[in-house]
C-alpha cells in the first residue's frame, strides 16, 4: 500500500487533506461544504465523546435533546446574538415538494410557505433559553446543568474536512445558575475539563485564556477557551466556554424565586467542542508516514499482523495469538488480529502505520520457534524483539510511553514557537519566518486589533490566564500596556 502523501514541508494544506483521505476518516459528500465522516473517523470522535461525555457527567452534567429547527422570532430576541450569526444562518421556509405540472420534476409547492421561517440551529442557546423558561421557577430548580450532543449548520463557503464543514458534530453545554459567580465559576471550570481533556486523552498542550471582546461569542459577557498550536505554525481555537451573564434569560424572560422570595433572572453559561477537534489531533501528532494517534484515542491500539505460508502456519500462529488477544482485551486494550488473505504483510504494515495504530506486533514462523514478537511503536518508528512471556507488560508499557512521549513532542515544539516581541517590525518578521505564537503588548483598542488583523492575517488568540502584570507599550501605537496578549495565524 503506497501512501503517496504529500510532504508536510511541501505543501502543508496538501498533506492535510490527503492524509484525511488516504486514512480513511472523511471524504466530501455530494452536499456541497458537507462531510461523510468514515467509521475510522468515526471512531475517533466516539472515544472523543466517551471521554468527554464522562467527564461532563462527573461534574454533574446531565444530557437532553433540543429540535434542529429554530423560529427566526427566536433568534430575533437576543440582538448581538443574531448578529454574530445571521450571515450562516440556513433557513426552511417551505414544508411541502410537488411535481411540477410540465412533468420536469420536483419543485418547492409555492403554497407551503411556512407561517414563520425555521432556522437549522447553528448552536441553541435561543431554543434552550425558551424551555428553560418552562423549567425553572424557582432556586430550588437551580443550577441547572444541561449538556446536548447534536449537529449544527453554519453555512460555510470554503471549507476543509473536520476543520470547517457547513455540518458538524458537537457538544453544547447550556447552564442556569443563581448567582453571577457561580455561573462565572461553571464557564472556567469547563475551560478546565477541555484543557484536561486536550492534554491528557488528545495528548495536545493548550494554553487556557480569555478572548478579547472581537473575538467573543455572540451575545456572551466573557470567552473562555483553549488554544494549541499545529505543527504549520499555525494557532487552532480547541474549545470556548461562555459567561452570557443575564443576556439570555432577559431576552426569553427566564425568573426564578431566590431564597428572599423575590423574581431575579438567572445567570447562563454556554460551552463546546465539536469535530474540529479531530483535526486538531490530525495537525498536532502526525508526519509524513501518515497518522500518529495519542493510545487514548485510537480505535485500534494494537494490530497484530502474522507472517506465514500457506493455512496450516496461519492456523499454528492463530492458536498462539488468539489467548493474547483475550488478554489484552480483558485489560481493555482495543486490539486487531488482521488474518485477511488478500493483503501480504507489508501491505498491512503500511496500512496501520497510515492509519496511526500506536503499537504492532508481528509475528512468523522463526518468531514461534523463538516465542518472541517483533513490536513496533508508530511514534518513533522503532522495533524491537520482544519474549511471548513479556509482550503484555511490554504493550502496557508502550500505550502508556507513547501517550507521555507524543505529548512532550507537542508540548516542546509549542515551547520553541512561543515567541516575545517588542516592536511590529519585529512581530511581523517573526509571524513570516517563524510563526508560532507571538507575545506582544496590546493597548487594549478594537481598532488596533483590527488593524494588525488587516495587515497581517494574525488575530488575538486569548490574554492568557497566567499572564503576568508587566508595565510595556503597545507594539503598533505605544500607548500603555500592563500585560501581553498571543497573536498568531489560525485555523
Amino acid at each position: 500500500m503506497g501512501k503517496n502523501l504529500t510532504k508536510r514541508d511541501e505543501d502543508y494544506s496538501k498533506w492535510y487533506n490527503e492524509l484525511v483521505v488516504k486514512a480513511d476518516l472523511a471524504e466530501n459528500s455530494g452536499v456541497r461544504g458537507c462531510m461523510v465522516i468514515k467509521p475510522y473517523g468515526f471512531a475517533i470522535w466516539e472515544k472523543m465523546q466517551a471521554g468527554l461525555d464522562k467527564m461532563f457527567k462527573e461534574t454533574g452534567h446531565e444530557n437532553a435533546y433540543f429540535p434542529l429547527f429554530i423560529p427566526k422570532s427566536y433568534l430575533s430576541k437576543e440582538a448581538s446574538h443574531v448578529e454574530g450569526f445571521a450571515k450562516e444562518c440556513a433557513v426552511v421556509t417551505h414544508y411541502r415538494l410537488k411535481n411540477a405540472e410540465d412533468g420536469s420534476g420536483i419543485i418547492v409547492d409555492p403554497d407551503a410557505k411556512l407561517e414563520e421561517e425555521l432556522i437549522v440551529r447553528p448552536t441553541s442557546e435561543t431554543i434552550i433559553w425558551d424551555t428553560y423558561r418552562k423549567w425553572i421557577q424557582s432556586y430550588r430548580d437551580l443550577p441547572l446543568l444541561i449538556n446536548q450532543w447534536a449537529n449544527v449548520v453554519r453555512w460555510e463557503m470554503r471549507t476543509r474536512l473536520f476543520l470547517r464543514t457547513a455540518e458538524f458534530l458537537w457538544q453544547e453545554g447550556h447552564t442556569a445558575h443563581a448567582t453571577e459567580p457561580e455561573a462565572i465559576a461553571e464557564a472556567e471550570q469547563m475551560m478546565n475539563v477541555y484543557a484536561d481533556f486536550a492534554e491528557n486523552h488528545m495528548a495536545m498542550p493548550v494554553i487556557k485564556g480569555i478572548k478579547t471582546e472581537s473575538e467573543r461569542f455572540a451575545g456572551a459577557i466573557e470567552t473562555y477557551c483553549i488554544e494549541a498550536l499545529m505543527q504549520d505554525g499555525r494557532a487552532l481555537q480547541a474549545g470556548t466556554s461562555h459567561f452570557l451573564g443575564q443576556n439570555f434569560a432577559k431576552a426569553f424572560d427566564v425568573k426564578f424565586a431566590n431564597k428572599e422570595g423575590k423574581q431575579d433572572f438567572v445567570w447562563a453559561t454556554s460551552w463546546g467542542v465539536s469535530t474540529r477537534l479531530v483535526g486538531a489531533l490530525i495537525m498536532t501528532h502526525s508526519d509524513d508516514n501518515g497518522l500518529v494517534l495519542p493510545p487514548k484515542l485510537a480505535p485500534i491500539q494494537v494490530v497484530i499482523v502474522p507472517i506465514y505460508k500457506g493455512l496450516d502456519q496461519l492456523d499454528a500462529i492463530s492458536e498462539k495469538v488468539e489467548p493474547l488477544v483475550k488478554e489484552l482485551r480483558a485489560k481493555g486494550i482495543s486490539v486487531k488480529f488482521d488474518k485477511r488473505d488478500t493483503h501480504k504483510p507489508g501491505f498491512k504494515f503500511n496500512e496501520y502505520e497510515l492509519k496511526g495504530v500506536p503499537v504492532r506486533l508481528a509475528i512468523g514462523k522463526r518468531d514461534m520457534e523463538n516465542r518472541t514478537y517483533e513490536v513496533a511503536r508508530r511514534d518513533t518508528l522503532q522495533k524491537e524483539i520482544v519474549a511471548m512471556d513479556e509482550v503484555v507488560s511490554k504493550i502496557e508499557f508502550l500505550l502508556e510511553d507513547i501517550q507521555r512521549n507524543i505529548y512532550q513532542k507537542a508540548s516542546d515544539f509549542r515551547e520553541n514557537r512561543i515567541t516575545e516581541v517588542a516592536t511590529y517590525d519585529e512581530f511581523k518578521e517573526v509571524l513570516e519566518k517563524k510563526g508560532g505564537f507571538i507575545s506582544a503588548h496590546w493597548d487594549g483598542t478594537i481598532e488596533t486589533e483590527e488593524r494588525i488583523k488587516a495587515e497581517t492575517k494574525a488575530t488575538i488568540r486569548c490574554v492568557p490566564i497566567d499572564v503576568k502584570t508587566e508595565a510595556g507599550a503597545c507594539i503598533v501605537t505605544g500607548k500603555p500596556s500592563s500585560k501581553r496578549v498571543l497573536f498568531a495565524k489560525a485555523y
